[in-house]
Formats: structure tokens, C-alpha cells, sequence
């Protein structure tokens, strides 16, 4: 059944939300859990959503932080030189395009390097504001990206909406007060406010009033 929603913005995911990179995350993280004597299979359950250093620190908690950090750039770069098989998710092209000139950024565990790089890899534009690795001082699930982009915006949490793939970004997103649209097959588990398979199941219009209209499924 349809959901409507009103908002006056959009703070949107990337990885599993607007770009598909599984294949790209599946052969590096597989070769990083190989080199760690971990079971790829496991690793790759729990990746999707945080920065690398994060997920290393999950997996290898005795290591040091700074060790996961140093690990982390390094993979980066190799990610970020990898985007065979990087394309849109179905319906992300129609939907950005549809977003031109309204509030939306892009809130991203990715570095800026990667989303930049990501990003153009699917022929997808950047949103005006970009809320990247960098510029945060934890990972998802903390709701601090969407916080900071929500800021950079103009806009209260509530006045957001949050289109997000996988249970941390939805963790976030609802930490931070927002609503959240849960986007393909990974997110269905995570109880979002509304869930769509693909991003051509979502219509963006402008409200009366003022605002965005966004009618899911």
C-alpha cells in the first residue's frame, strides 16, 4: 500500500540506496577478510552502511583504533580505484533528476574521494550538500551525518525525510529523529516507515503549500 510523506528535504544514502557498488564491496572486503583468516561470508553481513574502520573494529576488536584507521585509508583507495560493476540503482537516475533545485544531500559513509567517484561511476549528479566521512566524527549508526547535513540544509530533523539500505543507516536516521524510507532488499528487516524495492517505486513532487510530496510504492 502507498505511503505519502511530507518533508522539506531529503538526506539520502548512497551505497545500496542511489548506487549499487556490491560487487566492488564484495571483492575488496572479501580479499581484506581473507587476509585476516575471517570468514568473507560473515564479514559481508556486516559491512554494508559504516565506514571501514568501524567494521574492522566490530570484527577485530582487540586491534587498535589506530591500526583499523590506517587499514581503512588503505582500502579506501583500493575501493575507490575498483568501479567495474558500479551502476544506479534502478530508478535513482528519474529520482535525482526529479530532486534538481529542492533541499537534498547526500549523507554517506564513504569518503569524499569514493562518493565523488561512485557517484560519477553511475552517471548519477551530486547533491548540493555532501556529508561524507570526513566530516563526521562517528560512523553510522550515530545520527551524526544526518544531523549535520539536516543543519547544512536548513531544516529541523523532523522536517526530513531519510532514504537508507541498510540497518545501520535506518539506526541513524531514526536516532537523529527522522523518518526513514528503507530502499531494496536489505532494509525490509529493519521495520523503516515505508519500504520500497527499487527507487522507481518513489514520486517526488512539490506539496501545497510549499515543501515535497513523496508518495512511496
Amino acid at each position: 500500500m502507498p505511503s505519502v510523506f511530507t518533508a522539506r528535504a531529503l538526506l539520502l544514502d548512497m551505497d545500496g540506496t542511489l548506487v549499487n557498488s556490491d560487487a566492488v564491496v564484495e571483492r575488496c572486503w572479501t580479499r581484506w577478510a581473507l587476509r585476516h583468516d575471517l570468514d568473507p561470508a560473515a564479514v559481508l553481513k556486516v559491512v554494508h552502511g559504516r565506514q571501514g574502520h568501524a567494521t574492522m573494529a566490530a570484527l577485530l576488536p582487540d586491534r587498535p583504533a589506530a591500526e583499523n584507521r590506517a587499514e581503512n585509508a588503505l582500502l579506501l583507495a583500493e575501493e575507490t580505484a575498483d568501479v567495474d560493476g558500479v551502476v544506479p540503482v534502478p530508478g535513482a537516475p528519474a529520482f535525482l533528476a526529479a530532486l534538481a533545485g529542492l533541499p537534498h544531500a547526500l549523507v554517506t559513509s564513504a569518503n569524499d574521494a569514493l562518493a565523488r567517484t561512485r557517484m560519477g561511476a553511475a552517471g548519477l549528479p551530486l547533491p548540493p550538500v555532501l556529508v561524507t566521512a570526513e566530516r563526521v566524527g562517528a560512523s553510522k549508526p550515530d545520527p551524526e551525518g544526518f544531523l549535520k547535513g539536516a543543519a547544512e540544509l536548513g531544516f529541523t530533523p523532523e522536517e526530513c525525510l531519510v532514504f537508507e539500505d541498510a540497518e545501520v543507516g535506518i539506526a541513524a536516521g531514526r536516532a537523529a529523529g527522522m523518518r526513514v524510507v528503507g530502499v531494496g532488499p536489505r532494509a525490509l528487516a529493519h521495520r523503516p516507515d515505508a519500504h520500497v524495492a527499487s527507487l522507481e517505486a518513489v514520486r517526488v513532487e512539490a506539496a501545497p503549500g510549499g515543501g515535497l510530496l513523496i508518495t512511496t510504492g
